[in-house]
């Protein structure tokens, strides 16, 4: 006995054959010795499955983080990450240099 996938993809074959053959169904089945009844209860209920879908999906190098930029008399440039934690850091430092 076949596995519940296959006998799946056997209608879903037989099924685009039948469309695609223009005949009726009545005939088709005739000439395939199926009975109608099991052509359109599968068909009815591979119609009724959601297909699946595929997107593609494209990913791009991170944005560089925000950053706050210091220069300092001496030419120096410090880079300092805009996030909460290292601006703490940064206004701490400030102000024990007071």
């Amino acid at each position: 006995m076949k596995k519940q996938g296959e006998r799946q993809e056997y209608w879903r074959v037989v099924i685009a054959e039948q469309e695609e053959s223009g005949k009726s169904v009545r005939d088709f089945c005739r000439e395939r010795e199926l009975t109608e009844h099991s052509f359109y209860w599968w068909r009815q209920r591979l119609r009724k499955e959601k297909p699946m879908s595929f997107a593609l999906v494209e990913t791009k190098p991170a944005a560089p983080a925000a950053q706050f930029e210091l220069r300092l008399d001496s030419g120096e440039i410090l880079r300092i990450p805009a996030d909460v934690q290292s601006l703490r850091v940064l206004f701490e430092a400030l102000r024990a240099t007071r």
